[in-house]
């Protein structure tokens, strides 16, 4: 049985990362499958004083339960967005080793020609410290994506 959790980087609803993961998730066809909702409030080390937020202890505890993660992540100004960047950083700060050992696959979808493969780099680079088995092949990145999903969401292109 296989728990997969998948995190979208992007908040907008019809985004075309959140279609990609969703794609994904089709593909894949996990046994049991949560997008957890990543709009946590602005990382604020004052805040921990009076404990991490409970939104953000749900969300690592859907992680630590989770048997693997995939993570959508939007390039935005040539690096990670800003809401996936805050999620880790929050994430970082929850107790425990959440991520250790856990596989995470990354994919990217772009209007343009690179894919988000920069977005991408950076996020490996954020989540190496946690220590998850990151899966690094084969590098999922759909440039012109605009014109790689139809009507339903659904990949149309081999490629």
């Amino acid at each position: 049985m296989t728990n997969l959790v998948g995190l979208c980087g992007s908040l907008r609803h019809a985004s075309l990362n959140r279609k990609l993961l969703n794609e994904a998730i089709r593909l894949y066809r996990p046994d049991e499958y949560e997008e957890v909702d990543i709009s946590l409030p602005l990382f604020d080390e004052d805040m921990e004083t009076t404990g991490i937020p409970v939104k953000v202890k749900e969300v690592a505890e859907v992680i630590e339960k989770a048997d693997a993660i995939i993570i959508a992540s939007p390039e935005y100004n040539k690096g990670i967005s800003g809401v996936l960047k805050n999620a880790l950083d929050w994430l970082s700060r929850t107790p425990g080793s959440i991520w250790k050992d856990k596989p995470v696959a990354l994919v990217s979808a772009a209007a343009g020609r690179s894919g988000d493969e920069t977005a991408q780099f950076m996020t490996r680079a954020w989540l190496t410290p946690f220590g998850p088995r990151l899966v690094t092949a084969p590098n999922v990145c759909v440039a012109n994506a605009k014109d790689q999903f139809d009507a339903n969401g659904s990949l149309v292109s081999e490629r």
